[in-house]
């Protein structure tokens, strides 16, 4: 196993009506930037709720609401003026990972004197933040447990990964009731981008990693028994908790301790929400069996037989390749028909290739260091296959 550091210490507050903690944001200060998307937190009640308690502790709220699914740089912007102007002490979230990305930006954009885009183009600028709080109504991203936040920039076409210690909430309520009203189409896409930030860490070249790698089969191995179920019976607790908790395991460093690489599947998607603006799970669905079939090799295929032995319960006595190609139909199949998403590009709409070499461009710049290090032509070939 390599060397690793792993601290994590935002304070998670698990469970029904854990949404009380709020009047611990007092702590922080008096001021506070609420942060959240459309309306569906007015309408389910959180809003209200949320409202109530923080002034019951006497916290001055302030809003930014109608941060996007795939949050622009604008949103940030527009935050950090907020926070400036007002002196705000601290910024909630209340929302799925999009509006906690916002949030986290907008954090450190306001202590930091240049355009709020600096710091998506560049993690080492952001020196410090406002402390970060976040309440969790989809299971999926992991932001309300991590460091990252992804920022796009739709006039430019860029889509961008930013990280930070700062970035890390210092509390996060995770109430599973509260994603009982998320659409099906929306859990499809949580559960497969869990899935996704799983397999990225997952496929390495690792081979001492033997405990970590079994705790990423067992979140693989959660979203593959309660993402149907969550779709089917959107009111099950048990179902919408294993995948709210699963989604935080998946990102925080947990699965990726003794075994890190640079993820490939992730930023090949951030190019097609970058030029195409679809959802991000969906564009990580259908990519994931074209890229697990591109980098399929004798050199790979024990990897790819371990996790069809250990997540799809594959004969383990059939050949190695056999296995791995079992696995990917596997994945495939799942993605399609028991979440019901999208088997290619073309059924989310995107009904040109014009775009796609600046994208394998793009991409193939985060993806030398990969499992399976990819160049613009494989990218390009990943993404034909796909549409």
């Amino acid at each position: 196993m390599q060397n690793f550091t792993h601290q994590i210490p935002t304070t998670i507050h698990f469970g029904k009506g854990q949404i009380s903690h709020l009047t611990e944001l007092k702590a922080s200060g008096s001021k506070v930037l609420l942060v959240y998307g459309g309306g569906s937190i007015k309408k389910s009640g959180i809003y209200d709720e949320a409202l109530e308690i923080l002034k019951s502790v006497d916290l001055e709220v302030f809003e930014l609401s109608g941060v996007d699914p795939n949050p622009r740089i604008e949103s940030v912007r527009k935050g950090a003026e907020i926070c400036k102007k007002n002196n705000i002490d601290m910024v909630l979230a209340i929302g799925g990972g999009s509006v906690i990305d916002c949030a986290k930006v907008v954090a450190g954009a306001a202590l930091y004197d240049g355009d709020a885009w600096d710091l998506v183009k560049d993690f080492r600028l952001v020196k410090r933040a406002l402390p970060i709080y976040s309440v969790l109504t989809l299971a999926a991203t992991g932001s309300e447990m991590d460091t990252a936040a992804v920022i796009s920039d739709m006039t430019l076409n860029d889509k961008l990964p930013t990280f930070s210690p700062c970035f890390l909430p210092t509390m996060s309520i995770c109430d599973p009731t509260y994603t009982f009203s998320v659409s099906k189409r929306q859990t499809a896409s949580g559960t497969a981008d869990i899935m996704s930030h799983t397999l990225e860490s997952y496929f390495n070249n690792n081979d001492d990693a033997f405990l970590t790698n079994r705790f990423a089969e067992s979140i693989l191995l959660t979203c593959i028994k309660y993402g149907p179920l969550a779709i089917e019976e959107p009111d099950n607790y048990e179902a919408r908790a294993n995948l709210m908790w699963a989604s935080s395991n998946a990102i925080n460093g947990f699965i990726k301790a003794g075994c890190n690489i640079a993820w490939c599947v992730h930023p090949m998607e951030h190019e097609l929400s970058a030029f195409y603006d679809i959802t991000h799970g969906i564009g990580l669905a259908i990519l994931t069996p074209h890229w697990m079939r591109h980098v399929l090799s004798e050199a790979t295929a024990p990897k790819f037989a371990e996790y069809g032995i250990n997540v799809w319960g594959i004969d383990s006595s059939l050949p190695a390749m056999t296995i791995a190609e079992e696995a990917i139909e596997k994945t495939a199949v799942f993605f399609t028909e028991s979440l019901g998403i999208p088997a290619t590009l073309r059924e989310t709409g995107i009904t040109d290739e014009s775009k796609f070499e600046v994208m394998a461009e793009k991409a193939a710049a985060s993806c030398k260091n990969a499992y399976v290090p990819l160049t613009k032509e494989d990218v390009l070939a990943i993404f034909k296959a796909a549409f």
